[in-house]
């Protein structure tokens, strides 16, 4: 008998600076300074568990879009083809999915086993949260898409290289309330992530005020299309 149902246990829930979606990039690694905490959960908090895990710059996280889990269409709107276009939920990297699942390729910056296995990763693109539920070594000889790229029958669908960037500025508000935050490369992280254009695809009015949760922060920002302008970082209120 084939099992119809299988049971699913995290080893741990990734610790980053996305307090929700809003703001995310889009892909893995296109905010280096993006740094997500693992703890490890019992049994699987044991220094062998991940004996050699050092031995590897970056791992594939597996992990399930709990905020939506249980949600899903059998066509989406992917942004880069403006929100308009819609494609079939298997040839997109939807949330929206039968089971829920993710995959990310992250750096790994540590492996700590002092106290349980503490694991850091750089370039994460995960809400704070986020159930991871395998950790697994990137293999460039298999994985590496430069191997790939030279051959010419590879082909990436509607994803056509990186998204155009734009540019980031901070106004003297912002530059006073960076130098005075204890969280380290904020300013990078905040350049990173604006970087991407966080935007609905439709959105066009240069006056509208957009927020970013990042880490205690909410980023207050503009943009004309070209430029994104950091107004301000207003502390996240918590409700008690």
């Amino acid at each position: 008998m084939k099992a119809t149902t299988y049971q699913i246990k995290p080893l741990g829930h990734l610790a980053t600076p996305f307090a929700d979606k809003f703001g995310i990039p889009r892909q893995p690694r296109l905010a280096p300074h993006a740094i997500g905490t693992l703890q490890l959960l019992p049994p699987y908090n044991r220094a062998e568990c991940v004996r050699g895990l050092a031995d590897f710059s970056h791992v594939w996280l597996q992990f399930v879009f709990h905020e939506v889990a249980g949600q899903w269409s059998p066509t989406v709107r992917p942004p880069r083809l403006g929100g308009n276009a819609k494609v079939g939920v298997f040839a997109s990297r939807s949330p929206f999915r039968p089971n829920s699942l993710g995959l990310s390729l992250v750096e790994l910056l540590d492996v700590d086993t002092r106290d349980g296995v503490t694991l850091r990763f750089g370039g994460v693109d995960l809400v704070d949260g986020t159930p991871i539920i395998d950790i697994k070594p990137y293999i460039p000889f298999a994985e590496s898409l430069g191997s790939l790229e030279s051959q010419p029958d590879v082909r990436s669908g509607f994803v056509s290289g990186a998204p155009p960037q734009l540019a980031v500025e901070f106004s003297a508000a912002a530059n006073q309330q960076i130098a005075a935050a204890s969280e380290a490369n904020l300013r990078e992280l905040i350049s990173e992530v604006l970087a991407q254009d966080p935007r609905p695809a439709y959105a066009s009015d240069v006056y509208r005020l957009y927020g970013v949760r990042l880490y205690r922060y909410d980023v207050k920002w503009r943009c004309d299309g070209q430029t994104a302008f950091v107004e301000s970082l207003d502390p996240i209120e918590h409700s008690t």
